[in-house]
């Protein structure tokens, strides 16, 4: 038998593995920012050249996009020409909007399924502290869509399967602009925003007492009420475009 010699592995592919390792454990979500390179070298205890070189490998891996002046960008690992081109069919077709929420409520009655069964202490830290901050947003008077969206992909990050979590961010990166219109002409009233506290409120209690049957429920509950408003709000819209 014929051994070869131990090479020993380049920095630059130490730091970027461990970088994809957090990537996929959900450290970081599609949007997220990695910290600067001159952070991540006194991390990792390396020179800025060694960080740079891991950041061009996760680059051509396509897990990572570097911006000449604004950073470094995670990426979805679901194929971005998918959620470029939801987000343009709904910026035409608003209705199509509407598909979307179809197949949100399939996949969010698992995600928060899942989540139920899987959450670790700090996403449950996590998703209490969204829902405290809607509680108080009710209180000023502010709008808490924010909160809203991030709680939905909080739930798909306490699945703890990276499919789960990136398939979210996609959809919900296309529906950004469309969802932001919904709370701005639909959801008008302290009853409106004291009914989706109550919605979000219910799911976090069934999550936390690790009721998943529960928090399916209440996640499907609460998006038929969504897909209720926003075809209300769709309809609307065509109608006065027809005038």
């Amino acid at each position: 038998m014929k051994f070869k010699p131990i090479k020993p592995k380049k920095v630059s592919l130490q730091i970027a593995e461990q970088i994809r390792n957090s990537i996929l454990a959900g450290d970081f979500v599609p949007g997220d920012k990695l910290p600067p390179e001159r952070e991540l070298a006194e991390m990792f205890g390396v020179s800025r050249p060694s960080v740079r070189e891991a950041l061009n490998i996760l680059s051509a891996a396509g897990m990572v996009m570097s911006y000449h002046g604004g950073g470094t960008v995670v990426l979805s690992l679901v194929d971005t020409a998918v959620g470029n081109f939801l987000s343009e069919l709904i910026r035409v077709q608003q209705e199509r909007a509407l598909d979307v929420i179809e197949v949100r409520k399939g996949m969010e009655s698992w995600t928060v399924y899942y989540a139920a069964l899987r959450a670790l202490p700090e996403d449950i830290q996590r998703l209490e502290e969204i829902v405290m901050g809607m509680e108080r947003n009710l209180d000023t008077g502010k709008p808490s869509e924010d909160l809203d969206a991030n709680f939905h992909v909080v739930i798909a990050r306490a699945t703890h399967n990276i499919v789960w979590l990136h398939l979210m961010q996609s959809l919900f990166d296309a529906m950004k602009e469309f969802q932001q219109s919904v709370w701005r002409a639909v959801y008008l009233t302290r009853e409106d925003h004291h009914l989706l506290y109550t919605h979000h409120s219910r799911i976090f209690e069934a999550i936390r007492h690790r009721d998943a049957e529960a928090a399916r429920d209440a996640m499907i509950e609460h998006l038929t009420f969504a897909e209720q408003r926003s075809t209300a709000y769709v309809a609307r819209a065509a109608a006065e475009t027809e005038k």
